[in-house]
């Protein structure tokens, strides 16, 4: 059983890093106000990385990733997980998120990868995220923080761990691989 859960950071328009940092510590206590257990989450972030766009428009800047997880998790339903998701779009749009095209640029992008082992298809949500086995701008933070880590599947893709989905990861989808950033007061990781 999943017991954790999982959000994407990314940003590439303005300054993604100061971006990044200013809404840690706001991701951070919305986190804790939704957190829908006793006691208070275990927030692991990962380090940032700088990656080229994935699909979308040509010519957009390259992004800054992270990612975070929080455990343990106690069991969530479909409510909890879209009053999540509404306080992920509300600080996305407090950075001035619009969403004028698809896969384009973005002053701030907050992606739930996962919640949990809940499994979800709905138009606003669907849990785990769809994409996330084939994305190297997620799965490598994702490896920074533990290899190992197991990536819940949909009742039809399998669990596999972070190692697992990288090594089978087309080789084009790694080039260029996503490159670790040094930590900085905001971002020590």
């Amino acid at each position: 059983m999943v017991d954790s859960l999982a959000i994407a950071l990314g940003a590439n328009l303005g300054d993604p890093r100061a971006t990044l940092e200013a809404v840690r510590p706001l991701l951070a206590a919305e986190l804790e106000r939704w957190w829908p257990g006793p006691g208070r989450p275990r927030l692991r972030w990962s380090p940032l990385f700088r990656t080229e766009p994935v699909g979308g428009p040509a010519g957009q800047p390259d992004y800054l990733n992270a990612v975070v997880l929080a455990d343990p998790l106690p069991p969530v339903d479909p409510d909890q997980a879209l009053a999540l998701l509404a306080a992920l779009q509300g600080l996305e749009a407090d950075f001035g998120r619009q969403r004028l095209e698809h896969w384009g640029a973005r002053s701030l992008d907050l992606d739930l990868l996962w919640c949990g082992g809940l499994s979800l298809d709905r138009p606003e949500l669907s849990l785990p995220h769809p994409r996330l086995r084939e994305r190297a701008f997620v799965l490598v933070p994702l490896a920074a923080l533990d290899p190992a880590l197991i990536v819940p599947g949909d009742g039809v893709v399998p669990l596999a761990s972070v190692r697992e989905l990288l090594e089978g990861l087309p080789p084009e989808v790694l080039e260029p691989p996503p490159e670790r950033l040094g930590g900085v007061a905001g971002w020590p990781e």
